[in-house]
């Protein structure tokens, strides 16, 4: 990976632009501020100027995952809008190797962008739910998401370490987006049910 810069000066965010382009290329067991410093052409200890720890760290690149999740028009129906908000997310997370293994320890720790939860409860809401039933709905639809994507990512390491045969690779990759819009669909329905009771 290329040096970012002369390894003085550094801003806040170059330092994680550069991590984000390490957890890219490497993955998140090899993001560690020792290559992070080596990247950036500094001493480690320089990192924590900008980043106390490297939860902290992760927290911002969950943050910056999380703000690629594309806008979801408002003018759908509560269902459709849902479902929208959910699949924007997942190609969020899909689009940086282990990006719902960063975005789901985040969110485990209470740290984060609340972006996708309050576009999911949002969505929800304007089915006419009341907030307590939205904000469980959309707790259950992250964990389905965040779980189905880190599925779907461990799976491909493994198929890019040869662990698997091609056939199954091919139709692991076939299938996956369609189980992902079948579980949230499942997910919708069951709201759709309540809403019916």
């Amino acid at each position: 990976m290329a040096r970012a810069g002369s390894g003085r000066g550094h801003s806040r965010d170059d330092v994680a632009r550069t991590a984000l382009d390490i957890l890219d290329e490497y993955g998140l067991p090899d993001l560690t501020m020792r290559r992070l410093a080596a990247a950036l052409d500094v001493q480690p200890s320089a990192l924590y100027w900008h980043f106390p720890n490297k939860q902290s760290l992760l927290a911002e690149l969950s943050d910056r995952i999380v703000a690629e999740t594309a806008s979801v028009g408002s003018d759908l129906g509560w269902a459709a809008r849902t479902v929208g908000e959910a699949s924007a997310f997942r190609a969020a997370l899909l689009s940086h190797r282990d990006g719902a293994e960063v975005v789901a320890s985040t969110f485990a720790l209470g740290l984060g962008s609340s972006l996708v939860r309050d576009r999911l409860a949002a969505a929800i809401e304007a089915g006419g739910f009341d907030d307590s039933t939205a904000q469980r709905a959309t707790t259950a639809l992250l964990h389905f998401i965040l779980g189905h994507v880190l599925h779907e990512q461990q799976r491909n390491q493994y198929d890019d370490m040869g662990v698997r045969g091609g056939e199954a690779a091919t139709a692991d990759d076939e299938t996956s987006g369609s189980d992902f819009a079948f579980g949230i669909e499942l997910l919708v329905g069951g709201l759709r049910a309540l809403a019916d009771d």
